[in-house]
């Protein structure tokens, strides 16, 4: 019998406004399958996973921006008030202007469709495809299934292995861990402040 890595207990400290019940035995399943089972990694991957998900709070993207915050998010998409205004408050139609064409996306509403979900927020039916075939489960037909907890944990360790996450977690590389989750270092400090909230249930006694 395989020890549990992670209780409700402890999630519920982590991160007290998820629902620990359901989400700390399928973060446990998923560490297990992708051996995401010591406490460097197991730290690292909730602190990704917290940031990435509003707390494990979180298992779709927010697209509902205000036409001034779409300018900072997407300015050369929306260099204007003008150009920004119809998609504002209107996450489909943004979802499929900012994500259609492109990360695999090839039909009308593919966008919207396929838009972030998971505790990593896998976008585009691309990538899509790629973590639903790492599991066994067809995300192109029913990327939906991301937003179920039991998915969305098998698809973030699915995610993390693939990109060899363990490697890093084990040398306390949270820079570059930040770049193959994030694409950069977008919220690295508040990624590294989860870890540290982490170390302090998964491992009392570390010190960096």
């Amino acid at each position: 019998m395989v020890a549990t890595l992670i209780s409700a207990a402890q999630l519920r400290l982590f991160a007290p406004r998820c629902d620990y019940l359901v989400m700390a035995p399928a973060i446990d399943a998923a560490c297990v399958e992708f051996a995401i089972t010591t406490p460097p990694r197991i730290c690292h991957f909730l602190g990704q996973l917290h940031h990435e998900s509003a707390g494990l709070t979180r298992l779709e993207e927010n697209l509902n921006y205000s036409a001034e915050r779409l300018m900072e998010v997407w300015p050369t998409r929306f260099p204007t008030l003008e150009s920004a205004t119809p998609f504002a408050r209107n996450p489909r139609a943004l979802a499929n202007k900012v994500y259609g064409g492109r990360l695999g996306n090839n039909k009308v509403d593919d966008g919207w469709k396929h838009r972030g979900s998971g505790l990593i927020m896998n976008t585009g039916k691309a990538n899509h495809q790629r973590v639903g075939d790492q599991i066994g489960v067809d995300l192109v037909a029913a990327p939906e299934l991301l937003r179920q907890p039991k998915i969305a944990a098998r698809a973030a360790g699915a995610y993390w292995a693939d990109r060899g996450l363990n490697a890093l977690a084990d040398s306390e590389d949270l820079a570059g861990i930040t770049r193959r989750v994030q694409g950069g270092s977008l919220g690295l400090a508040e990624r590294g402040r989860a870890v540290r909230r982490a170390n302090a249930i998964w491992r009392p006694n570390y010190r960096p």
